[in-house]
């Protein structure tokens, strides 16, 4: 996790809500590429796999809102630029 402590309470917020994004987004490929190297010769993901899948993608949706949200509170514009600058 980042060091949020030269932020404000809001961009350490939206911080926060990009990492939980960021690690969602790798959870549900990391998924999807264990189950094309699993199927990639031959077969089918089962029921089951296929609903991980749709779990984690939902759970990633979940987060980029939550993101998104926590973005538009975070106002001050030299706030922001710290913020951006720390997610990249």
């Amino acid at each position: 996790m980042s060091n949020q402590s030269d932020l404000s309470p809001s961009a350490t917020a939206a911080l926060l809500a990009f990492e939980a994004m960021r690690e969602s987004k790798q959870e549900y490929f990391n998924l999807l590429q264990r189950m094309d190297e699993k199927y990639r010769n031959w077969g089918q993901p089962s029921e089951a796999e296929k609903k991980q899948l749709d779990d984690l993608l939902e759970i990633h949706n979940q987060r980029v809102e939550a993101f998104s949200q926590a973005m538009t509170r975070v106002e001050d514009p030299q706030d922001r630029e710290a913020l951006i600058q720390r997610m990249n």
